[in-house]
């Protein structure tokens, strides 16, 4: 098939898709109503299982085995998997077969997602899937349940047209993403087809991302010792002993964002000076006003842009806790106690010259009318675990606001142009 033949292929399917976003739009609220915060994803899982079914694309379910993925570099115990464990926590893959002689892709998206806490705040449930002026309103909305409806109906459009590929479409919905993805995409890549490339429609208002964060959470704990408060001399206050843990933090945070700098992480204004984060996000000290606290902790995310190891980052953290209780006579006696939890990502980078993402930003050029940026580097994503695994991949998805937070909502003109740009993709990089 000739270059005219595929575009004009192409047009026809992003027409098909257009006319037929009703039923795009209620795909995505059916997984929106579905509650699946990172631990319990099994719900969602099924009624992606029963889509990708429909479709006959041969859907089967892949519960973690954390056995398999201990000896992986990149293996870390989540919070979930500490509190959940993965059983009946499935991963869904479905597979398009194509007619051979073509290159394979992976459309990756995950199902989990965070808390939609405090309650109080949001204007309306959560879990309602709502449209309202344009948008999809709920906890998961953008973050990623309307890029994962957008890739499953790419795929819908290609059969609905009889539209044969040459190469194989792998179709994957993972759990636990939001917690550092090992028993989601890390696992997949452990047991599935390694594939040609891969799409990951998280929300970027169809900027293309190429590079993720490095993320870990790190622990601090400082001792004291415990005493009534009427006679508090007699005691150690751990949390007063905190603060000049903190300020050190702070000021390490301050030195590196200042050092620093990452160009995807910062081709957006607002985040120039910012490719590099601590953030101190839980404080725990005490169970009694009346009590001297015996003990502090404080728990922390550090987020780093490709450029510099998971050794040398801690490195430095950890420096900074012992300078500054060495400056202070009882932490010097009683040090401060650091321990790494939870996350243990690798950045990575993929560079934006890489076929695929030429490919990529071309469609969405000739889709969206306007040249995408590249950008990435700020913040932990998924994609990391095929580019370290040799496989060129990039995000691109809807545009997506206050995810993460109260009254999440995702646009439905680039859940849209989402479906458009990974048809097209399928068309051009799988061929027909």
């Amino acid at each position: 098939m000739t270059k005219e033949q595929r575009e004009s292929t192409a047009i026809s399917i992003a027409n098909w898709i257009s006319e037929n976003q009703v039923t795009l739009v209620n795909l995505t609220q059916d997984l929106v109503r579905i509650p699946s915060i990172s631990g319990e994803e099994y719900e969602v899982q099924k009624r992606v299982h029963k889509e990708l079914g429909r479709m006959d694309l041969n859907p089967e379910m892949f519960n973690p085995d954390d056995k398999k993925l201990r000896s992986h570099k990149d293996f870390f115990e989540t919070t979930s998997f500490i509190k959940y464990g993965y059983e009946d926590r499935p991963n869904v893959g479905g597979i398009l077969k194509g007619t051979g002689d073509g290159r394979s892709i992976c459309l990756s998206g995950h199902v989990d997602v965070v808390s939609p806490e405090p309650l109080n705040k949001w204007t309306r449930n959560p879990w309602s899937g709502d449209v309202v002026d344009g948008n999809i309103h709920g906890r998961g909305a953008g973050d990623m349940k309307a890029g994962v409806a957008a890739m499953i109906f790419a795929v819908r459009a290609l059969q609905e047209n009889d539209i044969s590929l040459k190469g194989d479409v792998q179709i994957e919905t993972t759990i636990e993403e939001e917690d550092g993805g090992v028993g989601g995409v890390l696992y997949m890549r452990t047991i599935r087809p390694k594939t040609d490339a891969a799409f990951v429609p998280e929300p970027t208002n169809l900027e293309i991302t190429v590079a993720s964060a490095g993320v870990m959470y790190f622990r601090v704990t400082t001792l004291g010792v415990p005493a009534h408060a009427a006679t508090a001399h007699f005691g150690v206050n751990a949390a007063q002993k905190m603060i000049p843990i903190m300020e050190a933090i702070q000021k390490l945070h301050e030195m590196r964002q200042a050092t620093i700098s990452y160009s995807f992480a910062e081709s957006d204004p607002k985040m120039k000076g910012k490719a590099t984060t601590i953030n101190i996000g839980v404080i725990r000290a005490g169970d009694w006003p009346s009590t001297v606290p015996g003990s502090c902790s404080i728990e922390c995310r550090i987020g780093f842009p490709p450029g510099e190891s998971r050794e040398e980052v801690m490195l430095q953290v950890e420096n900074a806790v012992r300078n500054a209780a060495e400056a202070d006579e009882w932490l010097r006696e009683n040090p401060p106690i650091v321990d790494w939890f939870g996350w243990k990502a690798r950045p990575h980078e993929l560079d934006p010259n890489n076929e695929f993402v030429q490919l990529v930003k071309q469609n969405v050029k000739d889709i969206a009318g306007r040249e995408p940026m590249f950008v990435g580097g700020s913040a932990g994503l998924d994609t990391r675990f095929f580019v370290h695994n040799g496989v060129p991949a990039m995000t691109c998805g809807p545009l997506a606001e206050r995810i993460h937070s109260f009254d999440e909502v995702v646009d439905i003109q680039t859940i849209v142009m989402t479906s458009q740009v990974i048809a097209k993709t399928l068309i051009n990089w799988c061929g027909i």
